[in-house]
């Protein structure tokens, strides 16, 4: 189970995250959904420790998440990747395995074999010796996701997956969430807008700086609850809109 006790976090006296709370068990989806600035990024830098937090514990299976990090793959927004470093696809997925391999060591057929199946699960394979900065960014998504599963890790976290993103590369994020899911993994996953694929999670968290609701999809997208979060009434949820699965 992970479990986060009262995180806050403050940035120069501005607060980014107000005393937030929950858990979260194995196998579990959980969505994380609120406006631009309410603290979705914030949240998952905090859990990993890359801000510092003034209050609060994250732990996962009763011991601090600090102290067992190679248990977590984290990919963040795309605009805080460069995308101009002359890598290929395949060696940034194979970047996931340097944990376990030390980075003097050159990769073995066990390494490899993680590497193209991570690959070939998100149609990636026969792009292998491209240059990242030459994919679209569709593609360049499905690399970090790849490069996530080779991390092999019970933790996944994901800041706005499906930004930017074509319809097959949403296809196979599906389903690749449901596969993880599936084998006892815990994700949480932020967008700023879930549309209909509110379907597809366990949890859903409503944040705003607060944790304004945590529950299913149909107990937290009430309109009392999106005012509280969006500071207005709302007239186009953002489970109610049509043009894509995941985002207006």
């Amino acid at each position: 189970m992970l479990e986060v006790l009262e995180l806050a976090v403050n940035y120069r006296g501005v607060q980014g995250l107000n005393q937030v709370s929950f858990h979260v068990g194995q196998g579990t989806l959980v969505g994380i959904l609120g406006p631009n600035g309410a603290g979705k990024s914030t949240l998952f830098k905090a859990i990993l420790g890359l801000i510092p937090a003034v209050s609060g514990t994250v732990s996962y299976k009763h011991n601090p998440l600090q102290q067992q990090l190679e248990k977590v793959a984290y990919v963040p927004q795309r605009s805080q990747i460069d995308w101009d470093y002359p890598i290929t696809v395949e060696n940034v997925v194979m970047m996931a395995r340097t944990r376990t391999l030390g980075w003097f060591r050159r990769p073995g057929r066990p390494a490899q074999e993680v590497v193209k199946n991570a690959l070939e699960q998100v149609s990636m394979f026969s792009l292998r010796d491209r240059r990242i900065g030459e994919l679209s960014g569709g593609q360049q998504q499905r690399v970090f996701l790849a490069r996530a599963l080779a991390q092999q890790a019970d933790l996944l976290i994901f800041d706005e997956p499906f930004a930017g993103v074509d319809v097959k590369t949403e296809a196979i994020i599906l389903e690749v969430f449901a596969e993880l899911r599936s084998q006892g993994k815990i994700l949480l996953v932020s967008n700023h807008d879930w549309g209909e694929a509110l379907t597809q999670l366990d949890r859903l968290l409503l944040l705003n700086q607060s944790l304004i609701a945590d529950g299913s999809p149909m107990e937290v997208m009430t309109p009392e609850n999106l005012q509280r979060a969006y500071g207005k009434t709302i007239q186009n949820p953002p489970h109610q809109h049509s043009k894509s699965t995941f985002f207006c």
